[in-house]
C-alpha cells in the first residue's frame, strides 16, 4: 500500500475513534506530509516499513534546525508516534519504531489575556449595523463562556436556551457540554437575533454567526474582525480569540471560582490543562496571602 493511502486510512481511523475537528485533521495531514516528504527526499524512503527510529530523530533535529518552535516539533512527534502506533496495530509493520522516542520538553506558552478594564473597552461597541450587533454578541458569548473559537462558530440558534440561561456546546471529540450564559451575553445575542435575518441574504442556515454573504462566519473572518476592533480601541493587537477564552478563565479564578468548575466550563478533560491555562499573577498570589493567611499579621493589642 502506498504511503499516501496509509496516511489517509490513519486519519480516517483517527476521525472515527477521536472525532477529529476539521482543523485537527488539517494539522495531522500537514504534519505527516512534511514528515514523509523528508523521508522520501532526505532518507530516500519509499515504504513505511523502511523507516527507522534514527531517521525519525534526524527529522526532528532537522525541524529544530529550521528554527521551528519546540511545541510545534513536539506536536509533530505526537502525530508521528500515533501514526506508527497505528501501523503496528494494523499489522502493516512488526515493530513500532517511534514508541521509545521521548517528546522534547516544551515551555508552557500562555496566551496574553485582557484585563477586565480592557474587556469593557472592547465590548463598548456602537451598534449601528447588523455586523456591529453580531460582533458584540460573539465577543460577549466567548468572554461569558470561555468557548474555543471553533466551538463558538458551530453554535446554532437551537443551541441557545434563554429560559434557563444556557448554551449547548459541541467540543473536541464531538463531546457536548452545557455552559451557563450571563445576562450581558444573553442581551447581546437576543439583540443580534433581531437583525440576523438581514445577514441571511435569503439563505437558510441554523448557524448563529454569519458573514457578509449570509454564510457561517469563518475563523479568519472573526480573527480579522477582532484585530480591527482592537486597533480601533487602542488595545494590544496581539490578542487572539484564544486570549478571550484565557481572559474568561483568569478573571473567574481571580474572583474566587473553583478550579474544577473552570475545568468543566472550559471543557478540559484533565485539570492539569486548566492549571496551566489559568495562571494567577504574582500580584494576586501576594494579595491573597496578605488577606487570608491567619498568621500574616499580628493581632493588634
Amino acid at each position: 500500500m502506498k504511503l499516501e493511502d496509509v496516511v489517509l486510512n490513519f486519519i480516517e481511523a483517527c476521525e472515527y475513534e477521536k472525532g477529529l475537528s476539521e482543523n485537527t485533521r488539517k494539522t495531522y495531514q500537514y504534519s505527516l506530509k512534511s514528515y514523509l516528504k523528508y523521508m522520501k527526499e532526505k532518507e530516500h524512503i519509499s515504504s513505511y516499513q523502511e523507516i527507522t527510529k534514527e531517521q525519525i530523530i534526524a527529522y526532528l533535529k532537522a525541524c529544530f534546525q529550521k528554527k521551528e518552535k519546540d511545541y510545534t516539533v513536539a506536536h509533530k512527534l505526537t502525530v508521528i508516534k500515533n501514526f506508527h502506533k497505528y501501523l503496528l496495530q494494523e499489522k502493516f509493520v512488526t515493530k513500532d519504531v517511534a514508541a521509545t522516542i521521548v517528546r522534547p520538553k516544551t515551555k508552557k506558552h500562555l496566551p496574553r489575556s485582557l484585563s477586565q478594564e480592557e474587556v469593557e473597552r472592547l465590548l463598548d461597541l456602537p451598534l449601528n449595523t447588523p455586523f456591529d450587533y453580531r460582533n458584540k454578541a460573539m465577543i460577549e458569548l466567548i468572554y461569558a463562556t470561555g468557548l474555543r473559537i471553533s466551538e463558538a462558530l458551530q453554535i446554532t440558534v437551537y443551541d441557545l436556551d434563554f429560559v434557563n440561561c444556557l448554551v449547548r456546546v459541541k467540543g473536541k471529540g464531538r463531546k457536548e457540554r452545557i455552559v451557563p450564559l450571563g445576562e450581558y451575553a444573553i442581551d447581546a445575542i437576543q439583540a443580534y437575533l433581531e437583525v440576523r435575518r438581514e445577514l441571511l441574504k435569503g439563505k437558510t442556515t441554523e448557524v448563529l454567526f454569519l458573514n457578509q454573504q449570509g454564510n457561517p462566519l469563518s475563523r479568519q473572518g472573526f480573527f480579522k474582525m477582532l484585530k480591527k476592533l482592537l486597533k480601533e480601541k487602542g488595545l494590544p493587537t496581539d490578542i487572539s480569540p484564544h486570549s478571550l477564552r484565557h481572559s474568561f478563565a483568569t478573571h473567574l479564578l481571580s474572583h474566587g471560582a473553583d478550579l474544577r468548575s473552570i475545568q468543566m466550563l472550559l471543557g478540559h478533560e484533565d485539570i492539569v490543562t486548566t492549571r496551566i491555562y489559568t495562571h494567577v499573577s504574582d500580584e494576586k498570589v501576594k494579595e491573597d496571602y496578605e488577606k487570608y493567611h491567619p498568621r500574616n499579621h499580628k493581632n493588634e493589642q
